[in-house]
Formats: C-alpha cells, sequence, structure tokens
C-alpha cells in the first residue's frame, strides 16, 4: 500500500501530514528496502517494495500495510534509524511510498544525509517525546502540521520543539538542498564559465 509519490522541489518551510509510527531501535537499511530490490535502474518502483521482508514476516500487520495508515508522510522512529548499509535506495523508497519528513530520537549519519539530498527533513525529539506520539497514533491518528522556520510541529492536542542542524533547516527554507534546482537556476553561469575555458573554446572550434 503506497501512498501518492511526489517529488519535492525548491524550497521547504512547512510540511503537513499525517503520521506514521514505526517501533524499534536501528532499523537498518537492508530492512527499510532489502538488498535484492537494489538492481532496479530507477528508484521508481522501490515505494511498493519498501520494508518488503519485515511486511512479509507480519503478514498485513505491518504499520506500512495497516489502513489506517494509508496517505500517511510524515514518520516517526526511534534511535539509530537507517543504520547499517550506506545507500540511498532507503530513503528513495520511503520518499516513494510517501514519506515526506521524519520525526525520530535519532538518525544514522549517511541515512540523514542521503534524506536530505532528496528533500526529506529528519527532525530528532527526545525519546519521551517520541514515545508520547508513537503512543498518541496508536489510539488516534496524528496530524501534525510542522514548520521548519520554527522547528515546530503542532496538532490539535501536541506540540513538540523540534531538534534539526542548522545547516540542514537553512538549505530546505532556501532551497540549496535541491542540487538539480540550484543547478538550473544558475544556468548563466555554467555558461558564463564555459565562455571563459580556453580548453572548451579549442575544442568547439575544430
Amino acid at each position: 500500500m503506497e501512498s501518492d509519490f511526489s517529488q519535492p522541489i525548491g524550497k521547504i518551510s512547512h510540511i503537513n501530514g499525517k503520521c506514521i509510527s514505526l517501533k524499534g531501535n536501528d532499523i537498518d537499511t537492508d530492512r527499510i528496502i532489502p538488498a535484492r530490490f537494489l538492481k532496479c535502474v530507477n528508484f521508481d518502483s522501490l515505494g511498493e517494495s519498501v520494508f518488503e521482508d519485515d511486511r512479509n514476516t507480519l503478514k498485513g500487520r505491518h504499520p506500512f500495510d495497516l489502513e489506517e495508515n494509508k496517505n500517511a508522510s510524515i514518520l516517526v522512529v526511534n534511535s539509530n534509524f537507517g543504520c547499517g548499509s550506506s545507500r540511498e535506495h532507503a530513503p528513495q523508497a520511503l520518499m516513494r511510498w510517501g514519506i515526506k519528513a521524519i520525526i525520530g530520537e535519532s538518525f544514522a549519519e549517511i541515512f540523514y544525509s542521503n534524506c536530505i539530498a532528496i528533500g526529506i527533513p529528519c527532525f530528532t525529539l527526545t525519546k519521551k517525546s517520541i514515545h508520547e506520539i508513537q503512543e498518541y497514533n496508536e489510539k488516534k491518528s496524528l496530524f501534525l502540521k510542522i514548520d521548519l522556520k520554527k522547528s515546530l510541529a503542532k496538532s490539535e492536542n501536541l506540540n513538540f520543539k523540534l531538534q534539526i542542524k542548522e545547516s540542514s533547516r537553512n538549505m530546505f527554507l532556501s532551497g540549496e538542498w535541491d542540487a538539480t534546482a540550484t543547478l538550473l537556476k544558475n544556468n548563466y553561469l555554467v555558461e558564463k564559465k564555459l565562455e571563459e575555458l580556453p580548453y572548451i573554446k579549442f575544442s568547439s572550434s575544430k
């Protein structure tokens, strides 16, 4: 069961969505997307295979299979999420399932960087706050409004001050996380540099 996928672009200042809770520490990238799916030519079909082995084991009882979590876009996890192999397929699979932001106790550093690079903000909260969100979400579907400018997450009954690296927050607010968009925006600088390079001129004149 996968949500509608939309590739984030440019500046990201607000993320609103329903939460999906995934309990457990040290959930690694091999569990997020098993190794056999790494042979794909592109990432487009990875969303349907996210947590494939865990979902098969739980036979429809995995959070990513539950009807009440359909169209959820904010993933709430515990500590050291995304550890293990440093594969970019893991955040790509989550994004293509529909995840737009992740809130957790802590993240593996490379997984965190891979998320930032494709437009998925990763926020941290204390163990107590994560537990509170996960417990609440099990009883009643939780919809959060995240404000990156203020680093705040709000719902009707809960409010949290989120933690995120200042450098990452600034990248999302400015749109600099989006390397492709930044490159296209500054295409004139690329053209200017090409004109200044003597060996480019030499090659083009032959």
